[in-house]
């Protein structure tokens, strides 16, 4: 650690500042002690809801104790950046199930480089008004309690849905954390949740992925089933899972906070490809190179091209038997994965070719 001859209340404020220069529209700091945090992630892991998730359990206790992931980290700078791209219909798309309904974050260019290097900005701020000091720049790619340490830093509470959420800002914002070994002051925690009695979340989740408040079983969330789960779908949560075919965001939808929710001003962040406005069967007849020239630098290339075609399988299962849809699940009936053909004979099945 640096010897500190510098204002250290007057070092926090101005990284604050500094970081809602870098586009950030937020930034607390954080202590590392997230013992309560601890214990929720064990028993959630002990109950199995991580599915494949592996990773969620993979770094003992690293992920939720900053300082033996990055030793010599005393304080976490906890970031939010807001990624809504103005309205983008989401209602509505998900009310025509012949349209793919792509997760809001993942329309524009990928977060992960666009926010690391803004957060590696603010490190060198800092550098250049106190000269070397130890870090380490996080942003959805360690095992960090990402949300935890934003309720501890004071960004918002971590909802019945499991997302952060701003009074002023409901929960559409991406997370980042840059690890210090500065003194620094902490800001307050969250310490107060503001769901109330509402449960709109966890009564509108289209395949009751809630197993209660603040318990989410991943693998019946058509996030983890659309983006991280490998093999098939199951197929008893294939007809529910609708025309989403990478992520859901119905339990941010129907969060009364996010009526607060603003647009942001990153132009990166904004639809790429007719993403928010694409049919399934436009997009099931993309080959190899067509998907990855149109998802280059997009966080659609996550799922690889094969679970693409079989996330499109199913939401083409799900949508009306019109000539488009039929005409497309035929065109893939003799596709060389197996996983891709299992979906698509499920989705002729269900309008009767089968």
């Amino acid at each position: 650690m640096p010897a500190i001859t510098t204002d250290l209340p007057a070092l926090a404020q101005s990284i604050k500042d500094w970081g809602r220069e870098l586009g950030f529209q937020q930034v607390g700091i954080s202590g590392l002690d997230l013992g309560e945090h601890e214990q929720h992630l064990e028993r959630w892991l002990a109950a199995g809801y991580h599915g494949e998730m592996d990773y969620m359990g993979a770094h003992g206790s690293k992920r939720s104790h900053p300082e033996e992931l990055v030793p010599g980290t005393l304080r976490v700078v906890s970031l939010r950046m807001d990624y809504l791209a103005g309205d983008t219909h989401m209602a509505k798309m998900l009310a025509q199930p012949e349209k793919a309904y792509v997760s809001r974050y993942a329309l524009g260019r990928d977060y992960h480089k666009l926010i690391r290097k803004r957060v590696q900005q603010l490190a060198d701020k800092i550098q250049a008004e106190i000269g070397p000091f130890g870090f380490r720049a996080f942003v959805d790619s360690a095992p960090v309690l990402e949300k935890a340490i934003a309720e501890q830093a004071g960004l918002g509470w971590i909802g019945k849905n499991t997302l952060v959420l701003n009074r002023k800002a409901g929960s559409y914002f991406f997370l980042a954390e840059l690890f210090v070994d500065l003194p620094l002051p902490v800001d307050p925690p969250h310490a107060t949740e503001h769901c109330g009695r509402c449960s709109a979340c966890l009564d509108i989740c289209p395949t009751n992925a809630f197993v209660g408040p603040y318990v989410l079983d991943a693998r019946r969330c058509i996030s983890y089933l659309t983006i991280e789960l490998k093999g098939a779908i199951p197929q008893d949560l294939r007809p529910l899972i609708g025309n989403r075919v990478f992520g859901c965001d119905d339990c941010q939808i129907v969060c009364p906070w996010n009526r607060f929710a603003r647009p942001s001003g990153e132009s990166d962040f904004k639809p790429r490809h007719n993403l928010d406005n694409a049919e399934l069967a436009e997009l099931f007849m993309w080959d190899e190179e067509k998907f990855l020239s149109s998802t280059e630098g997009s966080p659609l290339r996550r799922t690889g091209y094969e679970n693409w075609l079989r996330n499109l399988a199913v939401g083409l299962g799900n949508a009306p038997s019109t000539i488009p849809v039929l005409e497309a699940l035929k065109a893939r009936r003799e596709h060389p994965s197996e996983l891709v053909r299992e979906h698509v004979e499920w989705a002729l099945k269900q309008h009767g070719l089968m």
